[in-house]
């Protein structure tokens, strides 16, 4: 026997009237029902059977007209996750099944789908199957379908029928990715708001494809074949309604012409992008987040009105790609730029001057030199928060960073000095990251750290330092020391850094005589002490109350486990 978990409910009028009793859920998923016994529904000898849920995690091979020939009034059929062939589901059991609404068989061994389904369906999932051939009945002729699930399969273009969704003209929602299409299929409802083909075989998007897709939001293209040969200046201009469009990792040279006016989030990245031109964005006006990262564009082959008018663009990624200089012609109202993995290697005064909304600035590994950053190339940018100069070659702290800085990442540089007030100012400056330089306690300005009055977090681990920095700022609550020359550690090297949460000198020249006891006796708030070579405990009179503490709790809870 079988262990069945099911509610029922009893329908009081129709009882009366008929003797009949109204199921409205029967679960039987993760029960293991092999192919080779019978399979016993609670619902034989009902009259209605209005849900026949969570079949799903099982072993089902077939699913017969007698099975389902008692359940005319089902509504949910959960079948997902067991083994049902095309030769062991009954394509004419379904007609019995009138009002059956949503139907689930994903991850089965399906190789083709029914040949028909009840007009009434409202949504169908046969994803992570092994279609290769789908009907005209299969979701043709259903007024009510909404959705349908068809990624993960081997469909091709020869196993769609011509017009596949003919009367069914109320879907909203298709996916097909993740199978062998080349083409997009001909024929989709003018209501469908979402479509996934991403990971197809698209090599073209044949004329008027989209046309008739007038409420279309969301368009995922990625991981195909497309190439600017594969489509036209009129493929994506009747998408009025198009806020998502993802054609990243295809064969893209250049930026399309005629995209969709209403577009908030377009993907390029991942292609083989080497210019934008004049008119390829600047009819987008809603366009708030473009990413082209991961492309082969240069400085030069960016026309300089390339984002003349967008106004609302506030995020650009165009990092890894093969930028010499900062591009002319930035949006102006971007608040967020990626210009990571380029190459480039100067910064001119007037580079970011139209920036001045920036509040992140990524220009990491590049390859900029301290001679080649302008000194007053962020003064526009008063209220940028984060800005990332990582992976470069400087060899100073750049003068003249921009105030308002809360994030400073300046490390993998050659950097051999902090310059005289290269940090002044800087009163909201909570993190700066210095690591791998070759900083030495000599060539940091004096008092540079007693400007940073909200700072928490100072990382100079990878530096030439031979002692702990004096002067840190008592806001401070993390200190990365570690991977310096640092011989010892002195009475008073935290005295003025009472919130201190974590100190780090791991690999260091220190000893056990080299380091002070008395350096940390006094921060209550110390939570981490990592010194290597067996840490030392944050306060030794703290610790030994705590085990006096547990020691005292011993005979208690001798006495609960006694209990117990």
């Amino acid at each position: 026997m079988w262990s069945y978990r099911y509610l029922v409910r009893r329908n009081a009028a129709a009882a009366r009237r008929e003797r009949w009793t109204v199921m409205e859920s029967v679960s039987l998923s993760s029960h293991r029902i092999y192919p080779n016994r019978p399979i016993s529904c609670p619902c034989r000898r009902k009259k209605v059977v209005r849900v026949w849920n969570n079949m799903k995690n099982n072993q089902i091979t077939e699913v017969t007209l007698e099975h389902l020939s008692r359940l005319q009034q089902l509504e949910t059929l959960n079948l997902q996750n067991n083994r049902l062939t095309t030769q062991g589901l009954d394509d004419e059991g379904f007609h019995i099944l009138e009002r059956l609404s949503y139907l689930y068989l994903a991850n089965n061994k399906l190789t083709a789908a029914p040949r028909h389904l009840p007009p009434s369906l409202v949504s169908a999932d046969f994803a992570a199957n092994q279609l290769t051939k789908v009907y005209p009945d299969t979701f043709g002729q259903k007024p009510a379908l909404k959705s349908v699930y068809l990624h993960n399969n081997k469909l091709t273009d020869a196993g769609l029928p011509e017009n596949m969704f003919n009367g069914s003209d109320n879907l909203e929602i298709l996916i097909m990715s993740s199978n062998f299409l080349r083409y997009v299929p001909k024929g989709l409802p003018t209501a469908l708001y979402r479509l996934h083909l991403k990971n197809n075989k698209l090599e073209k998007i044949p004329a008027g494809a989209f046309d008739n897709l007038f409420h279309l939001r969301e368009l995922y293209l990625q991981n195909n074949f497309l190439s600017n040969d594969g489509m036209d200046n009129e493929t994506f201009s009747h998408l009025n309604s198009l806020e998502y469009l993802d054609l990243s990792n295809n064969n893209l040279s250049t930026v399309p012409l005629g995209l969709p006016r209403n577009l908030i989030l377009l993907h390029l990245e991942k292609n083989s992008i080497q210019s934008i031109t004049l008119n390829a964005l600047t009819s987008i006006r809603n366009l708030e987040y473009l990413l082209l990262h991961n492309n082969r564009l240069r400085s030069r082959s960016i026309h300089p009105a390339a984002f003349q008018g967008l106004k609302r663009l506030h995020t650009v990624h165009m990092y890894n790609n093969l930028l010499e200089r900062v591009p002319r012609g930035l949006p102006r109202r971007a608040k967020t730029l990626m210009l990571l993995h380029n190459l480039i290697s100067e910064i001119g005064r007037n580079d970011l001057i139209t920036l001045y909304t920036l509040t992140e600035l990524n220009l990491s590994y590049n390859r900029l030199t301290s001679a080649k950053l302008h000194r007053e190339a962020f003064r526009k940018l008063r209220i940028l928060e984060t800005l990332d100069l990582s992976g470069n070659k400087l060899q100073t702290l750049p003068l003249g960073l921009p105030k308002s800085l809360q994030v400073l990442k300046v490390k993998d540089n050659q950097m051999t000095e902090i310059p005289e007030g290269a940090l002044m100012g800087m009163s909201s400056l909570r993190e700066l990251h210095l690591t791998n330089n070759q900083l030495k306690l000599n060539s940091i300005y004096q008092g540079a750290w007693q400007e940073l009055s909200a700072l928490t977090t100072l990382d100079l681990s990878g530096n030439m330092l031979s002692h702990v920095p004096p002067d840190l700022p008592e806001s401070l609550e993390f200190l990365h020391l570690q991977n310096n020359r640092i011989s010892s550690v002195s009475a008073t090297a935290f005295l003025n850094t009472p919130n201190i949460k974590g100190i780090f000198l791991r690999f260091n020249r220190l000893s056990v005589h080299s380091v002070s006891e008395e350096s940390f006796s006094h921060l209550s708030k110390l939570q981490v002490l990592d010194i290597g070579h067996g840490n030392i405990s944050p306060n030794r009179s703290q610790a030994g109350e705590q085990v006096e503490e547990e020691e005292e709790a011993l005979p208690h809870e001798e006495e609960e486990a006694k209990n117990l």
